[in-house]
């Protein structure tokens, strides 16, 4: 965990802290966009996430967790932090990925949250979690006792105090020995991830120079403290017993590859250029660096912020120095549809979608873009591509949005009605997308596929993280 935990005095407190720690353990069709809920917010980006599962794939299967369909999702945050929350998602602020210079410390990030993930210890901090709360709650009955008794007996009798510190005491204790359990895990998710490193040949020197710069950052914060209230091993301590494990492995000085360099340093880019204001973005990459990515975060920046004239000249020349690169192609369709010429975007999006395999959120835009030409003639193939695309990448909430504005334009308002409710359930505005949903149910024949689809959103529950309103 690269965030530490902060302790409260009070009991609910306490229990609140607790379930943050061990929720954190650790440190949509358009590139990089935002996909808002009831809960944190997240970010999606084709080739950003495409680097994330090559980065991840081969310590999932070491792992042994190849085959849990574990995504990696991308946070909205700019500090550096990454987490598991449920069993089946990597959480990695977008800060982490910017804040990573090389692969191989975003990597060690990545293999040290696998590590949480392979070691089962979510459910087993569940588990303690729950002993803790039925120790405290003995613990208060036995206090709440003696204080009824020793205010019967009188103040002087020393009863009550007695009673009170029957209750302080034993929470201190559960306390301690929840954050000690906690201490413990992080040192094995650490030890796991050089394990699953040294496993795929991969160095565990980034995941070292990681916990490393943030030792200092914490040292100061940490000095005084008392090491056994600190919701991992003390800094010092930490990465010291890191540098073992990692030192030993014989891959210690093996560098990234140098085109996985280019591409970590490429997604970074683009990062800053989408998520950074504009003069930031030139402080990082002015003019005079006239490396790919440098071109890369300006066009970006220059479509977002300046003149689409120019970005579009910018993207352009990206695209004859690599023809094949499809990311290229939908950052020029994109400029072009927010820039209100969707019949123009449509040939670069379709240029990307072939390059990228058919990528699903690429198809979303290219989807958009049809839908946005409103000529009819590409009522059909939107919805052929945007069924395609949810069908593959469900979890996107513009797909369906864009799929139903398609068959609103064709008439079709029963199957309009059920892809806006799917778009509102995956926003979390589950009153709108039951209100849709329930109109949906009255115009599809009882019993076919979208009425059962429709009833499915009507009693669904809120999804993970959302609440339900």
């Amino acid at each position: 965990m690269l965030l530490r935990l902060t302790l409260r005095k009070k009991t609910t407190g306490l229990v609140a802290a607790i379930v943050a720690a061990a929720l954190s353990l650790a440190p949509v069709a358009p590139a990089f966009a935002q996909e808002q809920s009831k809960g944190p917010s997240t970010l999606r980006d084709t080739e950003t996430e495409q680097l994330l599962r090559e980065y991840t794939r081969p310590i999932l299967r070491v792992a042994g967790l190849e085959k849990q369909n574990i995504n990696v999702v991308i946070i909205n945050d700019s500090s550096f932090n990454a987490f598991v929350a449920d069993g089946r998602r990597i959480f990695v602020n977008y800060g982490a990925i910017m804040q990573s210079e090389t692969p191989n410390q975003l990597i060690g990030v990545l293999a040290h949250e696998t590590g949480h993930l392979a070691g089962g210890h979510l459910s087993k901090m569940r588990e303690e979690l729950a002993r803790a709360q039925t120790g405290m709650i003995i613990a208060m009955l036995l206090g709440a006792g003696a204080m009824v008794a020793g205010a019967r007996g009188g103040a002087n009798n020393g009863l009550a105090n007695a009673g009170a510190a029957a209750v302080v005491g034993p929470q201190s204790m559960i306390q301690r020995s929840l954050l000690s359990y906690q201490r413990q895990q992080e040192d094995q998710a650490d030890r796991a991830g050089v394990k699953f490193l040294t496993a795929t040949g991969q160095s565990a020197k980034g995941m070292y120079e990681t916990f490393k710069r943030f030792t200092s950052d914490s040292l100061f914060a940490a000095r005084g403290a008392d090491p056994y209230l600190q919701s991992h091993p003390m800094p010092a301590e930490r990465v010291a017993a890191l540098e073992g494990v990692a030192r030993a492995s014989p891959y210690w000085d093996k560098k990234d590859p140098p085109e996985l360099q280019f591409r970590h340093d490429m997604v970074r880019a683009k990062i800053s250029a989408f998520m950074e204001r504009s003069d930031t973005v030139y402080r990082r990459y002015p003019p005079s660096n006239t490396s790919l990515p440098a071109r890369y975060a300006r066009a970006i920046a220059s479509y977002l912020h300046g003149d689409p004239r120019s970005a579009a000249t910018q993207i352009e020349g990206l695209i004859q120095a690599q023809p094949n690169n499809p990311y290229f192609h939908e950052l020029l369709g994109q400029a072009l549809l927010e820039g209100g010429h969707p019949a123009e975007a449509i040939a670069p999006l379709r240029k990307a979608v072939q390059l990228s395999g058919n990528a699903p959120l690429i198809e979303m835009l290219l989807g958009q873009a049809l839908v946005a030409t409103e000529n009819k003639a590409y009522t059909d193939e939107a919805i052929s591509i945007l069924r395609a695309a949810v069908g593959r990448e469900g979890e996107a909430p513009l797909g369906f949005t864009q799929l139903a504005m398609a068959y609103g334009r064709k008439g079709d308002y029963a199957e309009a009605d059920l892809a806006s409710a799917q778009a509102a359930y995956l926003r979390g505005d589950n009153k709108t997308a039951r209100e849709l949903a329930s109109r949906a149910k009255t115009r599809f024949a009882i019993g076919t596929p979208g009425w059962v689809k429709a009833d499915d959103i009507v009693s669904a529950k809120p999804l993970p993280g959302q609440k339900s309103n």
